[in-house]
């Protein structure tokens, strides 16, 4: 695992910390200052959990009892404890939300949750992926693609940490236009930039569409929050893919890339295939604690168009693993069920 793979999400949270900070004005006179705690041990644990029970998004839906938490690990600090006991104890308090989007940041180390996907099967292989591929594959925006034998374009999006141009998915979607239908690998996909993920999906979008809701916290209770507020999805003015689409999904598919699947779930002529994604469906926001640490947290819920939030993930149309048998003949179980959905689906009816 690398060191990006936990700061994923803080690339996401970057994209859209001034709508964040903005949604969190009304909150600024009762935020939680470093200067309002002592920085001991003790002191920096109550600043944390202040600062998390006054502004996180989930304590209700997750129904989790802050309090208990907080009488849980505040008797396990003191002033004798090293930073790293000082850490452990805060980290471990932070699991307790069960998010992935919860991360403690010391200069020593990243404190971070992330059963959300260590769990579970990774229905993934690199392997695979560098035969599908092959070697003679494009590169735009960030994506490598090609076309596979049997008239299926197929492009793997690994992450959105960069930013995605409305031409260079053009150009991608121009060059793969005669195929049949599409592939679009997002397995392992921890998320990156909200806007090169609403980029991609706008090419799959004709209409202006709902795409889901969200909420803005406006008070320190942990209810306090307004009422649910439409997202739509905006078409783009580049090239729009007419045909039928596959998304592959696993476990790692988190955040910014939860929410690409929340759109393209909203799209006609797209399905999913996999295993449900990872989640991460709450906008961060981040604060500094008394000895300069700083804790990154979900401010704002995030729901599809049914109003169900996202938070623990959304499942796949189609559920498929990938299967050690076809891993040993070099054959992506996922990727095959793909195909053959896409095949099905271009075939003249009657």
């Amino acid at each position: 695992m690398t060191y990006t793979r936990f700061i994923h999400s803080k690339l996401w949270a970057g994209a859209v910390r001034l709508v964040a900070l903005a949604l969190l004005l009304p909150l600024l006179g009762a935020c939680v200052s470093a200067d309002d705690y002592d920085d001991t041990p003790s002191g920096n644990l109550e600043a944390l959990w202040k600062a998390l029970d006054s502004h996180y998004c989930f304590f209700g839906y997750k129904q989790i009892d802050w309090n208990a938490v907080y009488a849980k690990y505040q008797p396990m600090m003191n002033a004798g404890m090293t930073e790293e006991q000082e850490f452990e104890v805060m980290t471990a308090m932070l699991s307790e939300l069960r998010d992935g989007h919860v991360n403690l940041y010391a200069t020593f180390d990243v404190g971070r949750y992330w059963s959300w996907h260590e769990a579970y099967p990774s229905n993934v292989a690199d392997t695979l992926l560098r035969r599908y591929l092959g070697t003679n594959y494009r590169i735009a925006s960030g994506m490598s693609y090609r076309v596979l034998d049997d008239n299926i374009g197929y492009v793997r999006c690994a992450t959105f940490n960069q930013p995605m141009s409305s031409s260079g998915i053009s150009d991608m979607l121009a060059w793969l236009a005669p195929c049949r239908g599409l592939i679009i690998d997002i397995r392992g996909n921890g998320g990156g930039t909200l806007t090169s993920a609403e980029e991609l999906a706008a090419h799959f979008c004709n209409t202006k569409t709902l795409v889901g809701y969200m909420q803005h916290k406006r008070g320190p209770g942990h209810d306090d929050f307004s009422s649910m507020e439409a997202q739509y999805l905006k078409p783009s003015d580049g090239v729009r893919w007419q045909k039928n689409v596959v998304v592959l999904t696993n476990r790692e598919v988190f955040s910014a890339a939860n929410e690409f699947v929340k759109y393209m779930k909203c799209m006609p002529r797209v399905k999913v295939v996999g295993d449900q994604t990872g989640g991460g469906a709450g906008l961060p926001f981040s604060t500094e604690l008394p000895n300069g640490w700083s804790v990154r947290f979900s401010a704002c819920p995030m729901y599809d168009i049914a109003k169900q939030c996202t938070e623990f993930g959304i499942r796949p149309d189609y559920s498929v693993e990938l299967s050690d048998a076809d891993v040993c003949r070099g054959v992506d179980t996922l990727i095959e069920y793909a195909r053959r959905l896409l095949a099905a689906s271009s075939e003249p009816k009657g």
